[in-house]
């Protein structure tokens, strides 16, 4: 009996995964879906303080992807800087509808602290991760998408600036404001946390 050939979609680019979900391929669409949607989730949950709100994100985000599979080109952007483009988009869509930003949820969130033996340092940060998100998301959207996609996700500020639609100086301007921002409300929160690029990055 002849072996049937299977594709080795973790070893494949996205470029040919999304060329195989615009042919039709479930499967390399599912690949793209595991590849990915950690980082939607955690763009849109920041950005709305909901965890059921960034579930119907990354649904409707990678609903986008698969209907418009066919249109998307490589050679424009990474398939990462396309996904942060829909979602910026369908979060911005939907909290303009709602008018308001939705409840924060805390309870359910991913955090990526890592393990630690240390319970009592464990509980300290879970309480400085929780101070942290109240904190981003209280900074107007303009601020937030900055911080979120260059402190949080490690965007470029080139591709930050392509994002959005405006200057680079522009995103300079506004993640400088939107750390002191943050510094601020945290300090305001607990003295003892401080705000850096860094921590942000490996915390949430």
């Amino acid at each position: 009996m002849q072996d049937i050939a299977v594709p080795d979609y973790p070893a494949q680019s996205d470029r040919e995964l999304v060329e195989r979900t615009a042919a039709g391929d479930r499967e390399a669409f599912a690949a793209l879906y595991r590849r990915h949607q950690g980082a939607v989730y955690r763009f849109a949950r920041l950005m709305t303080g909901s965890t059921p709100a960034a579930e119907d994100v990354v649904q409707e985000v990678f609903l986008i992807l698969m209907k418009d599979a066919a249109k998307y080109d490589a050679a424009r952007a990474a398939l990462t800087t396309y996904l942060f483009g829909v979602t910026r988009r369908v979060t911005r869509r939907r909290l303009l509808r709602e008018r308001r930003l939705v409840a924060v949820d805390l309870g359910r969130g991913v955090a990526r602290w890592g393990v630690t033996p240390d319970v009592g340092e464990a509980l300290e940060r879970t309480d400085a991760l929780q101070q942290l998100r109240h904190a981003i998301l209280s900074l107007p959207s303009r601020y937030r998408e900055v911080v979120i996609l260059c402190d949080l996700e490690g965007v470029t500020y080139d591709t930050a600036a392509g994002l959005i639609g405006c200057a680079l100086g522009t995103i300079r301007s506004r993640l400088h404001r939107a750390r002191q921002m943050l510094a601020t409300k945290l300090r305001r929160s607990d003295g003892r946390h401080s705000v850096k690029p860094v921590v942000m990055r490996c915390a949430i």
